[in-house]
């Protein structure tokens, strides 16, 4: 990248979303989920306008920029943040503003934020408007909303239609936690939330176990951090995994979407749907593609609380291999921010009562590009599907998002594969004091995001602006 093309886009930063001039990208190698080739892409009035092998934009009032040596993307779209979120215990240190800064900073144009607990008995509705007025005027990218599930009765079934009238067209289980839904609360969820249109989306692990595991270790006065995996074994998710399968088969063959899968077995459970023509998606997470549970060994194991826990290192390349093989769907992150020094590292000596959640979401696309493309685990094309494509399709955002088909938002992100970039706790743009991801390198770097067609983070800079981002209103899940 040239110095003129720096200055030119500091120029553009700040109006180029006002302006009606164009802007032309370049040289770049141009991916999407099919295949990778150098084209040039137009962009007017945040909208792609045209891709091509060669554009002429002689006649026209246009923004040059060559980009060649550089990758152009779709924007990354996380459809698993927890933004401003109380968890009782805590609550997280990132906002809409700061979280969604993050994301642009690290390549994700879109976040669909799956939304917090309530008040006990309260409506489908009234999460979504307290997370309403907490992004808008907030976030600087686009962003939408999971619903959340906290209770079934007559009238949260009833609510579950207008709700994907109003854009909501999936919705979150939880197994566990306080507001668990029990399997014939899970069931009938299910049958309802097929027939109004709309994904669900679950927390699957198994609350019994867990309970009698924590009580057990708590007893036996084994509560550091290198315990907290063993209260929550691999098989405790894997059999919730399968449970869910099969309550979702038996309710109409509703669509289900497995959140943060962390091991093997619960993927093989998956694989058996997916051969069986059940429809099934699943969804990984840079942490349990990258880190294992020697992390809570460290003396900062606190850090790596979270669930499910970190796995051993052999889960590592079995969920590598589901991305390759396409039994996996989607990386997201599960960003859940809390910071080390003020509200984990209290809790060293008791991991029941630190707030469990990392954050991430600057850094998926980064290191799954790193350690995926640059490392030939997957194709470009794969890399987009994972991060941008399949989110959009099935989360209800295509074709406004996860494209670059003509008229889609020109949400983009450029990728330098030259670029490395050692990661450590001021690597990122959040508001956490750490990153889990912290001493490990980066091989190629996102130089540049467009948000509908506005510059929000150049070379690490954020260039966008509080507020900039808007509600998606989600269409029905179809597939």
């Amino acid at each position: 990248m040239t110095e003129t093309s720096h200055q030119l886009l500091h120029q553009s930063a700040a109006g180029s979303e006002a302006s009606a001039r164009y802007l032309l990208l370049k040289n770049g190698l141009v991916a999407d989920h099919h295949d990778a080739s150098q084209r040039d892409v137009l962009v007017f009035k945040g909208k792609i306008a045209a891709v091509a092998e060669s554009i002429d934009v002689s006649a026209l009032d246009c923004l040059t920029l060559d980009i060649s040596g550089l990758y152009l993307l779709p924007g990354g779209i996380d459809v698993h943040t927890h933004f401003n979120i109380d968890v009782g215990i805590a609550k997280s240190c990132d906002d809409f503003y700061s979280g969604t800064r993050s994301a642009a900073c690290g390549g994700t144009t879109s976040i669909v934020d799956h939304m917090g607990f309530g008040p006990k008995g309260c409506s489908l509705f009234h999460q979504l408007e307290v997370y309403q007025q907490a992004a808008q005027n907030k976030a600087v990218i686009d962003y939408s909303f999971h619903g959340v599930i906290q209770h079934i009765d007559e009238e949260i079934l009833q609510q579950m239609q207008p709700m994907v009238n109003a854009g909501i067209s999936s919705f979150k289980l939880y197994l566990t936690y306080d507001y668990k839904l029990d399997d014939g609360d899970a069931y009938r969820a299910l049958k309802q939330l097929k027939k109004v249109g709309a994904l669900t989306t679950v927390h699957p692990e198994n609350d019994a176990a867990i309970a009698i595991n924590r009580a057990q270790l708590s007893a036996a006065g084994k509560t550091t951090p290198e315990y907290h995996p063993l209260s929550r074994p691999l098989e405790c998710e894997a059999e919730a995994i399968a449970r869910m399968i099969n309550l979702a088969k038996m309710a109409d063959d509703a669509p289900l979407y497995i959140v943060h899968l962390s091991n093997g077995l619960g993927l093989e459970y998956a694989r058996l749907a997916i051969n069986q023509q059940q429809k099934v998606w699943v969804e990984t997470c840079p942490q349990y593609l990258l880190l294992d549970d020697s992390y809570y060994q460290r003396e900062d194991g606190e850090k790596f609380i979270l669930s499910p826990p970190l796995r051993a290192s052999a889960e590592l390349n079995k969920l590598w291999q589901g991305l390759s093989d396409g039994s996996i769907d989607v990386v997201a992150t599960d960003h859940c921010s809390f910071t080390w020094r003020e509200q984990k590292q209290p809790h060293h000596n008791d991991f029941t009562r630190c707030p469990n959640g990392i954050p991430g979401v600057e850094l998926r696309m980064p290191l799954l590009f790193s350690e995926g493309v640059m490392k030939g685990r997957l194709s470009l094309s794969q890399f987009v599907s994972l991060t941008s494509y399949q989110p959009a399709k099935l989360f209800g955002l295509y074709p406004q998002k996860g494209c670059l088909e003509l008229g889609a938002d020109a949400d983009l992100v450029i990728f330098d594969p030259q670029q490395s970039v050692s990661i450590n706790d001021d690597t990122t743009h959040d508001a956490c004091d750490y990153s889990p991801y912290s001493g490990l390198s980066c091989q190629g770097w996102p130089v540049m995001t467009f948000s509908r067609g506005a510059l929000v983070s150049l070379n690490g800079q954020f260039t966008g602006q509080e507020g900039a981002g808007r509600f998606i209103a989600r269409k029905p899940f179809k597939l």
